[in-house]
């Protein structure tokens, strides 16, 4: 493919070169040298799109002169002679250079062919060694221009040094094997337009940028870099020759766009900044590439300040001595021609008008670069030319591809500045400047950008003196406060409405757009960005109700004992032997048992805690209830049943069945939960109703199936107690515990009605408070109303406390019960 693009441009060269008539060469675009580096300035470059009906070449010197070109184009003369005149660097070797004026981008070959051709002929097809009669070419100045010659150059591996093209595509080794340059990437220049935005967090922006090579590779590279940021590329056009500079800046108005990065050359940038005075644009931000940053006129125009402020990158300030004094020397020298050869189109310049000073002045843009370029060739031929002291080898034949080997090795300083490249070919030397149009008119360096050897950010906003005395916004959707997420609206991640974090989540600062879910053991108010712990809480034993409930049981156990001393004391009186006898010492000891269950509500609950809290009381109060349903039911068998049915109480008596029961309702229980307790025991768990902490309970798995088993069986047992008691209410005085059971079981229920009322709508610690105070409540209940009485007459009324009152009440109630 590169031969046939190379054959038919050779084709083309040769019928224009017949037939173009041109003005002959000036001395200032050729010095003969021992070698030759080619050098690609546009010094008239093409302003606009040429429109030709055959192809011919252009009059480079009829276009319009550029005086930044110009001074690159001194400055490449000057880096030569410097370099002739140095006693260390080539002593002894001298250079030339051959300089073209490579004005437009796709129609100025003759020059390219002139430095690729060998004694006037271009031939591509004949095997040889090389074909280049220089050894290295400086230029050119710009991406299009460079990847349209760049390929001629590669295929005999021509070093190319760029001082202008900084497309990230000539950073492919396998397009561009000799290709090297030394200004920085446009990758380097989007890295510190990201700076830019993120340091002054401007979010909503415009990307205006020339329709090219160099412009479309800065917009892909931009896009690319704010993918995972938070800026939002707003609008984005490409400016042509015929491009509506007044309805492209309606547009951004109506977006609300106030930082606006022009990614474009020189000339675009004028046009457009022209426009925005005419169009009254104010109080935006300008940021603007090393292309054009240090413009000489325009930040003298008049309205410019009117735009807004204007920001941008650029080359530090480099003072290169002797370049003024080349100048002046240059045109105090006469300049004449040189009909040596047959001339050429694009080396004529018709400079002599231009003054000294407008060259030194002229913008400094791209200086350094090719004075490091001509530098880094230098260098690099020393090196191949196995340079001493004070001399070089002349006789080794250099070939280009020599030159590239040493050139991508090299490494010298120069001005303070170490040169040397990567292994694509991009410098890793020269920092940015960030510079600011300032009022009066001039370019001030308000900070810089380093990239070698760690990348460095530094701006003194100090310096900036914003249009308007305060710092433009630039968003679509305004920051929203801490603890509200984005919910965004629309394709851009920069439009969106504020939504408050709910309680229990909270925004964490790497992703705004999602409320996080705190952790179980966390908690977070509405609006939060961070979680706290929650408060563990459970009854301490320290805790004041705690206290009064583990004395009202120590309390509880004294009534026992002393109740079960009274009894002892008075084992053979009718009262005692009336409430059961025996079985009134198993009541009170199994009371006894069930307060061990209190002290377990205490503390942090553990499995060990929570089968204690359960375990005793269930069991032992079963054997209580168990014990007043013998009662009850062996009274109404002696009253009620025994005159009807005599075998059924002799059977009851004799066989004693109320212990039978008793045994066997405490064996059942104990079996049920023991069972129920092994296999899923009641353990700990976290009520988690307040968001602000955390409730330690015990809860019984599966309660609505098995661990239901042991409950029922209790409250069966005072269901019947509570039947034969009611059915036993008239029998006699001292004989009829109808009331005090009946009481005894509905206080019961009532207690218990209570508890479970109160857990299900109360969320907090005191939970196992009223559990302890019910569990306490019940073994009370049963003590005060079945004992107390009993005791008051043994105490007080012992006149009632005789067999023959208890003989006489039985005989009252016969004679009563045979009417």
């Amino acid at each position: 493919m590169f031969t046939l693009i190379f054959v038919c441009l050779c084709l083309l060269c040769c019928n224009l070169h017949a037939e173009t008539e041109c003005i002959p060469k000036t001395a200032e675009f050729k010095m003969k040298g021992d070698y030759l580096l080619g050098g690609l300035f546009g010094v008239h470059p093409v302003s606009a799109t040429l429109h030709q009906n055959i192809p011919e070449a252009i009059i480079c010197s009829s276009q319009e002169f550029s005086l930044s070109n110009y001074r690159r184009f001194q400055m490449m003369r000057f880096s030569i002679e410097e370099i002739n005149n140095s006693t260390s660097l080539l002593p002894n070797v001298t250079l030339g250079y051959e300089i073209f004026d490579h004005c437009s981008d796709t129609k100025n070959f003759p020059g390219i062919f002139s430095l690729i051709s060998v004694d006037g002929s271009v031939q591509p097809w004949k095997e040889s060694v090389n074909f280049s009669k220089v050894i290295a070419v400086v230029g050119t100045g710009t991406s299009t221009a460079t990847m349209t010659v760049a390929p001629l150059f590669m295929m005999d591996l021509v070093p190319m040094i760029s001082y202008g093209a900084s497309s990230s595509v000539f950073s492919r080794k396998q397009n561009f094997p000799s290709f090297l340059r030394t200004l920085h990437p446009n990758k380097d220049v989007i890295e510190i337009i990201l700076r830019f935005l993120e340091k002054f967090k401007w979010t909503w922006v415009a990307f205006l940028y020339i329709d090219d090579d160099y412009g479309r590779d800065g917009l892909d590279l931009f896009v690319k870099k704010i993918k995972d940021t938070e800026i939002c590329l707003a609008f984005s056009h490409g400016l042509e020759e015929n491009t509506d500079y007044p309805k492209l800046i309606k547009q951004m108005e109506a977006l609300r766009i106030n930082v606006i990065i022009v990614f474009t050359t020189k000339k675009t940038a004028e046009k457009l900044i022209m426009s925005a005075i005419q169009q009254n644009v104010t109080n935006k931000v300008w940021i603007v590439v090393d292309a054009w940053s240090l413009h000489k006129e325009l930040p003298k125009k008049p309205g410019i300040r009117n735009i807004g402020t204007v920001l941008g990158i650029g080359e530090p300030k480099i003072t290169i001595r002797g370049f003024d004094d080349f100048i002046y020397s240059f045109k105090a020298q006469n300049q004449f021609e040189n009909p040596e050869h047959d001339p050429l189109c694009n080396q004529m310049c018709n400079c002599s008008s231009v003054r000294v000073e407008d060259i030194i002045t002229a913008d400094p843009s791209f200086n350094f670069p090719v004075y490091s370029a001509v530098y880094a060739v230098a260098h690099a031929l020393h090196a191949v030319l196995q340079c001493g002291a004070g001399s070089c080898n002349k006789s080794i034949k250099v070939y280009p591809h020599m030159v590239l080997e040493e050139l991508i090795k090299s490494k010298f300083t120069l001005l303070n500045q170490t040169i040397h490249f990567d292994d694509n070919g991009d410098p890793k030397f020269g920092p940015y400047a960030i510079v600011f149009w300032n009022e009066s008119g001039d370019i001030e360096e308000i900070g810089s950008y380093i990239f070698h050897p760690e990348q460095n950010f530094d701006i003194n906003e100090s310096k900036i003196h914003w249009h308007g005395d305060k710092k433009p916004e630039s968003f679509c959707s305004k920051e929203c406060p801490d603890g509200f997420m984005k919910k965004q609206e629309g394709v851009h991640k920069c439009c969106f409405n504020c939504t408050i974090c709910p309680k229990g989540t909270y925004l964490n600062t790497t992703d705004p757009y999602n409320c996080i879910e705190c952790k179980d053991t966390e908690w977070s108010a509405e609006g939060s960005t961070t979680c706290n712990i929650r408060q563990l809480e459970y009854v301490r034993f320290s805790d004041p109700t705690a206290i009064v409930i583990m004395t009202g049981t120590v309390i509880l156990l004294a009534f026992i004992v002393a109740i079960s001393v009274l009894f002892a004391l008075n084992y053979n009186t009718p009262v005692v032997r009336s409430a059961g006898g025996p079985m009134c010492f198993l009541i009170l000891g199994c009371l006894s048992l069930c307060s061990i269950s209190v002290f377990f509500f205490f503390g942090e609950p553990s499995v060990g805690f929570c089968v204690l809290r359960y375990f005793p009381f269930l069991l032992f109060y079963t054997v209580c209830v168990a014990c007043l349903f013998a009662r009850s039911f062996q009274i109404i068998c002696i009253f009620k049943i025994s005159p009807k049915f005599p075998n059924i109480s002799r059977i009851w008596t004799k066989c004693n069945l109320h212990w039978i029961f008793i045994s066997a309702a405490f064996f059942l229980q104990a079996i049920l939960l023991i069972t129920r307790f092994s296999l899923d025991p009641p353990k700990q768990f976290t009520d988690k109703f307040y968001f602000d902490r955390i409730i330690l309970g015990c809860e019984l798995n599966k309660f609505v199936d098995d661990s239901l088993i042991p409950f029922i069986l209790i409250f069966v047992l005072i269901f019947l107690s509570f039947g034969f008691s009611y059915a036993g209410k008239d029998l006699p005085k001292n004989y009829n515990e109808a009331k005090t059971i009946t009481f005894c079981m509905l206080l019961l229920i009532l207690i218990w009605v209570t508890f479970a009322t109160f857990k299900t709508v109360v969320h907090v610690k005191f939970i196992d408070v009223s559990h302890a105070v019910a569990t306490l409540s019940s073994i009370y209940s049963l003590l005060l109303v079945y004992f107390l009485p009993r005791c008051y007459i043994i105490l007080f009324k012992s006149e009632k406390n005789t067999e023959q009152y208890f003989q006489d009440l039985i005989q009252s109630y016969t004679r009563s019960y045979s009417q």
